[in-house]
């Protein structure tokens, strides 16, 4: 299934952020979406369903939401839908999974300061082709227009965001590595 789907929902865990084998940052949360329904019996809204997903996010997103997403916000998520299913022990088990393409708070809930990032070298939208690296294909059409790509031979680390306790947190251009303190 690859399905694009948006939810909106609460960070139900911790974000867990790691880097895969081939150095590519990856952060992941869990995410819960409560239906709400107005009961007229009642002259109330009740709770409905909970379905729960697990968020998955790569390279300048997943240091992103590493430093930006904590455990009880709402948040608002765009992405790839997978249905996946395995048996283990005569059980089947179900997940849902989304690959995230955008993360973001819900503001019905309360107001965020955007911040971006000097320097940021996180393209503002999805060039027309990415190769699976994650690093934006030259493209002088694209380029003429969004000047914040970087080149792909560049290998600095720039700043991606600051914790709580204000350690930057540095993402390597090139790789999508997480480095630095808070890491």
């Amino acid at each position: 299934m690859n399905d694009i789907i948006t939810v909106r929902g609460f960070v139900a865990s911790e974000v867990k952020s790691s880097t895969t084998a081939r150095g590519t940052s990856t952060a992941s949360f869990r995410l819960g979406s409560t239906e709400r329904r107005y009961d007229r019996a009642t002259n109330a809204w009740v709770d409905g369903n909970t379905n729960w997903y697990t968020v998955q996010s790569f390279r300048y997103l997943a240091g992103h939401v590493g430093c930006s997403v904590k455990k009880g916000q709402r948040v608002l998520v765009v992405g790839r839908l997978r249905l996946r299913q395995w048996e283990h022990e005569g059980r089947v088990y179900h997940v849902a999974e989304i690959d995230a393409e955008s993360v973001g708070h819900d503001l019905m809930w309360g107001s965020a300061n955007f911040t971006r990032m000097n320097g940021s070298t996180a393209p503002a939208e999805t060039p027309p082709s990415v190769e699976a690296s994650g690093i934006p294909e030259r493209n002088s059409d694209w380029d003429a227009d969004h000047d914040q790509v970087p080149p792909v031979d560049d290998t600095e680390e720039v700043a991606v965001g600051a914790s709580d306790d204000d350690d930057t947190m540095l993402v390597n251009i090139e790789t999508g590595e997480l480095t630095g303190a808070g890491v």
